[in-house]
């Protein structure tokens, strides 16, 4: 397994005077469905969370016990969501970047120092440090991943008991082969992003055009 994130960024922060150190992270940005989400978690300098790392490298289950951790132990976390119909709104970058803002305003106490995963985040007044590789060696940006994949894996969930015809347990709304399946059988749903069309949905349509099929459009 890769090696956990720590906090050598933050207590570098620490040294210079910041006190409450906040890492910030987004999930649901190449999605064809479901909103982008972002968290935002500062972490308590005497609580040691074990195993803190990029989401994506932890299995489902590691994720729920380690959000549970950090929803009981952080000094502070938040999630901001915005759904599929925003993201046509503004475009996928701009509702990461909003989704971002949100969380680290929703944080309770404010934090002083902001580090995000990879991006500055624009029309924050809050000081911030955009971090390449973050979510690896930042704690708190991990911690900010783990809880936004939580909380939005849970929300497809639910969109899966709502409208079962595409799978969004499974995929959790990305463009994997069976949920392309779906959208040539079912076309867009209310959940999906009308306005992200990667090269593999434009195959499907192109082959829904050639044989006089539904266009999912």
């Amino acid at each position: 397994m890769a090696t956990a994130a720590t906090r050598a960024l933050e207590r570098g922060a620490a040294r210079a005077g910041f006190v409450r150190v906040a890492g910030v992270d987004e999930v649901g940005r190449g999605c064809l469905a479901g909103p982008v989400m972002a968290g935002a978690v500062i972490l308590e300098p005497g609580r040691h969370i074990p195993g803190l790392r990029d989401s994506k490298q932890l299995t489902a289950r590691a994720r729920e016990r380690l959000c549970a951790a950090i929803q009981r132990d952080a000094a502070a976390w938040s999630v901001a969501a915005l759904s599929a119909a925003e993201v046509d709104r503004l475009n996928i970058h701009r509702a990461t970047l909003e989704a971002m803002r949100r969380a680290v305003l929703s944080l309770v106490p404010l934090p002083d120092l902001v580090l995000v995963d990879a991006f500055r985040i624009p029309g924050l007044w809050i000081p911030q440090r955009a971090v390449v590789g973050g979510d690896r060696r930042s704690a708190s940006i991990a911690a900010a991943s783990i809880v936004a994949k939580v909380l939005r894996d849970k929300e497809m969930q639910e969109l899966d008991v709502a409208d079962s015809r595409y799978g969004f347990a499974r995929h959790k709304g990305y463009g994997t082969p069976a949920h392309l399946a779906a959208l040539r059988q079912h076309g867009y749903s209310p959940a999906h992003r009308r306005s992200f069309r990667p090269a593999s949905l434009f195959d499907v349509l192109d082959d829904d055009r050639s044989d006089g099929t539904h266009d999912p459009r």
